[in-house]
């Protein structure tokens, strides 16, 4: 039994931290970097981001993947993914960093700091009436581990949170708005979204100018989703003509975004280069490794891709 790291090892740590970490963690387990895959009939497990599967060999006793992308819609569908299952490697309870990056921007649209920021531009002294937290709505879209941490968080400072999914689900703590028909609903009543789906062939393009008009006038927008969940030429359009108020993206299309994109420099427009998060090498392996156990003792993926359905 070897374990396989793809690329992991030049975007988050090294090579030795990989290999340290799986030592204090799993000793038994061997770690192997690509390109140095050694004997491919070893290779049980494969941890990876973005892989190019073109370029990987066959892998006959494989038993499962591991991604660190929050998105496998790059590879979902590829002609050559393996056919073992495959699982996301994020923490159960979702990520203390997210948490801290969503409520940093929904709190800073709901204080208005953007016009704050630019009136000290301006050198004027700005005073605007300020909405208390019971007054703003805030909506997530996509209800995951990575957002329920967040909107508990809102929720205990006072905002009015409810959440929008694919299918129905019953929630203690949030209203929960499920499926097309709900959407209209369920943006009407959002002053606040942040995006937190899955790219898929459903949420690909839906904040656009459908949906912009669906919002109560004066939205706004958070998006940690993906890039394509948002058409920036209607994004535009409806900040220009007042429907939305302001727009925070951490998720662009294409990354990194071309100096000529009209995003950099809209004055309503925050342009983040994708840094909501960080997860560590210690935290990655604690999940690869409680993953290979639970494998090895004969039982499933804790957080398994459903491919059919692209995350």
């Amino acid at each position: 039994m070897a374990l396989l790291i793809i690329r992991l090892d030049k975007i988050i740590g090294n090579a030795e931290a990989w290999r340290d970490t799986f030592r204090v963690q799993l000793p038994d387990l061997p770690v192997r970097i690509w390109p140095d895959a050694g004997e491919v009939r070893d290779i049980e497990y494969l941890a990876f981001m973005h892989p190019d599967f073109d370029a990987l060999p066959a892998f006959p006793n494989l038993k499962a993947m591991f991604s660190r992308a929050a998105g496998v819609d790059d590879i979902a569908k590829h002609p050559k993914l393996p056919k073992v299952p495959l699982g996301k490697i994020e923490p159960p309870g979702g990520d203390p960093m997210m948490t801290e990056y969503v409520v940093m921007h929904v709190l800073r649209l709901h204080r208005d700091m953007p016009a704050y920021q630019a009136a000290q531009a301006r050198r004027e002294w700005l005073r605007v009436p300020i909405a208390r937290p019971e007054q703003r709505r805030v909506g997530f879209l996509g209800f995951g581990m990575m957002a329920k941490a967040p909107a508990l968080v809102l929720k205990s400072l006072g905002f009015s949170v409810s959440a929008w999914v694919r299918s129905p689900r019953q929630d203690a703590e949030v209203p929960i708005f499920h499926g097309p028909d709900q959407l209209a609903p369920f943006l009407a009543q959002t002053d606040i979204a942040v995006c937190l789906l899955p790219l898929t062939v459903e949420t690909e393009g839906i904040f656009c100018a459908r949906t912009f008009a669906m919002m109560p006038k004066g939205a706004m927008l958070v998006n940690v989703g993906r890039g394509r969940h948002v058409v920036d030429k209607d994004l535009i359009a409806a900040l220009d003509a007042g429907q939305l108020s302001y727009a925070a993206l951490d998720a662009l299309w294409p990354e990194p975004l071309p100096p000529e994109s009209p995003l950099w420099l809209h004055p309503k427009i925050t342009v983040m280069p994708h840094v909501a998060r960080r997860p560590t090498v210690a935290q990655l392996a604690t999940e690869i490794v409680a993953n290979i156990r639970s494998l090895e003792a004969g039982g499933g993926l804790l957080q398994e891709v459903a491919l059919t359905l692209g995350y």
